[in-house]
């Protein structure tokens, strides 16, 4: 469905954005990855997802919170690739605490790379899309771009910040041949979290499917974790032509969290 397109996928060296990038890949899209890692490690991934699936997979070490980084990450891969087609702004971090004890360094650095990264990435996209009368952006925000929690500030305030900031970019390019979604997810089941979720089974004396369900039961009606993998089919579904009319979307995939 999306052979000789071209696709950047923030943050996709685990989790969510691997999930995308693996269901792009699979769709014929070359891929560029970006994240942080160690190095073999990196290309092993990469040389992994190219045989797998095909396709051309390159890697950009920039750090999401830097904007020159991010300008010359659009532009090595408009250099390499010759096109950046789809856009997906993955990226982020996370830090707890009280909104009176939230450190500044940990909010400048939330807003930095769940919120800004996104901006600068798509100033810097945009101009190739609008030429070739073609762009899928999608931002990966969360339930906590609808709803709060508490002591998730920066979090929650990023992520409500970047529903936003779809919406104005869709009505900008709302008749360039360009949409821009943001994919809302609930718990998803990345590596990370199926570690945190086995240490909280061993540290109450649980089994680890009753702490999952413990985990999952605080904010969503199902009791089901999403799969980055099905993050990564909507992700596709919005790169396609039967999604050509869906734009300034924020699609919740979050086991009813946001339906209360």
């Amino acid at each position: 469905m999306l052979t000789g397109k071209v696709a950047i996928v923030t943050g996709s060296t685990s989790g969510i954005g691997l999930g995308i990038a693996h269901a792009l890949a699979q769709q014929k899209a070359a891929v560029m990855l970006n994240g942080f890692g160690e190095q073999a490690a990196i290309d092993k991934l990469r040389k992994e997802l190219a045989e797998q699936h095909g396709v051309k997979v390159g890697y950009s070490p920039a750090d999401m919170s830097k904007p020159a980084d991010i300008r010359g990450m659009i532009e090595s891969t408009q250099r390499e690739f010759g096109a950046v087609d789809i856009l997906v702004n993955n990226a982020g971090i996370q830090h707890v605490a009280l909104a009176e004890d939230f450190p500044d360094d940990r909010w400048d650095a939330i807003i930095a790379i769940n919120l800004s990264a996104s901006f600068h990435a798509i100033k810097a996209a945009l101009p190739g899309m609008k030429r070739r009368g073609f762009g899928r952006i999608i931002n990966i925000a969360s339930a906590h771009g609808l709803v709060a929690s508490g002591e998730k500030v920066g979090y929650v305030s990023a992520k409500h910040g970047l529903v936003g900031l779809t919406k104005v970019v869709a009505i900008e390019t709302a008749n360039n041949g360009i949409t821009c979604n943001a994919i809302c997810p609930g718990w998803v089941l990345t590596p990370l979290v199926q570690k945190q979720v086995e240490a909280k089974a061993k540290e109450s004396g649980i089994s680890v499917d009753k702490a999952k369900e413990n985990l999952v039961r605080e904010k969503q009606p199902m009791l089901r974790f999403t799969s980055p993998d099905q993050i990564g089919a909507l992700a596709v579904f919005l790169c396609g032509e039967e999604a050509s009319t869906i734009t300034g979307a924020a699609l919740s995939i979050d086991g009813g969290w946001v339906a209360q």
